[in-house]
């Protein structure tokens, strides 16, 4: 064989491993593991039935207080983000459904505080407070015990979608307003948060919060339910 036949021969070889290659299946991409904040809660008859109501904050700590409670309740929570209080206040009845509920922990507010693109809020004071009034009244008929939950902090700087710290302690005040003269009890998951300290669990420039720091707001979370049960 001479040296212009060894050459064809080589890149003949060349082609078809590359050819060879290119027939193979590209990897599948990986699955997205499911939330664990969304498990199926197959409910233990012997134990209180819990709903939890709200947003990203509460999806991230769903998991560490359903942990911390196991074998004492079953925690179920809505099957999405709670959004703001117009979200809530056509979702309600189905998110209650028929059955009995021993304890409601719910949230609403960061939804409401968020900037939309006409420069106005989500949901203005006025109609966050009729919102709340009119949601607090619905899950009282239930008979179930209810447990507001303050909205935590929003962190300084410019976040996106855009908040304003101070909206947080005026509808946080609004709320507090119609849950004292609900004679609701206040789980204070701001100040919790606060005393953190903030800056070590929440993300930076961010409303939401590390693992660990949902971890930390779950201790509280799972604190205000025993406590309520207690009672």
């Amino acid at each position: 064989m001479n040296a212009r036949h060894l050459t064809t021969v080589v890149l003949f070889g060349l082609v078809l491993g590359l050819a060879a290659q290119d027939t193979k299946p590209a990897p599948k991409p990986k699955a997205k593991q499911p939330d664990p904040a969304f498990a199926t809660v197959t409910d233990d008859a012997k134990l209180p039935r819990i709903l939890l109501i709200g947003d990203s904050i509460a999806i991230g700590y769903t998991a560490a207080t359903r942990k911390l409670l196991a074998g004492k309740v079953n925690l179920h929570r809505i099957s999405e983000n709670g959004g703001p209080t117009t979200n809530g206040t056509g979702k309600l009845t189905k998110w209650l459904g028929t059955a009995k509920w021993d304890v409601i922990h719910f949230n609403w507010g960061l939804h409401d505080i968020k900037f939309m693109p006409d420069g106005k809020r989500q949901v203005g004071p006025e109609d966050y407070e009729k919102h709340l009034r009119a949601l607090v009244k619905q899950m009282q008929a239930t008979g179930a015990t209810l447990i507001w939950c303050s909205t935590t902090p929003v962190p300084e700087g410019k976040v996106s979608p855009t908040r304003k710290p101070e909206d947080v302690l005026a509808y946080n005040a609004i709320a507090k307003k119609v849950m004292e003269e609900n004679k609701v009890v206040t789980n204070d998951l701001y100040a919790h948060a606060q005393a953190g300290p903030l800056v070590k669990i929440q993300t930076p420039v961010n409303v939401h919060f590390t693992s660990s720091g949902s971890e930390y707001l779950a201790k509280q979370v799972a604190a205000s339910i025993e406590s309520a049960l207690k009672k």
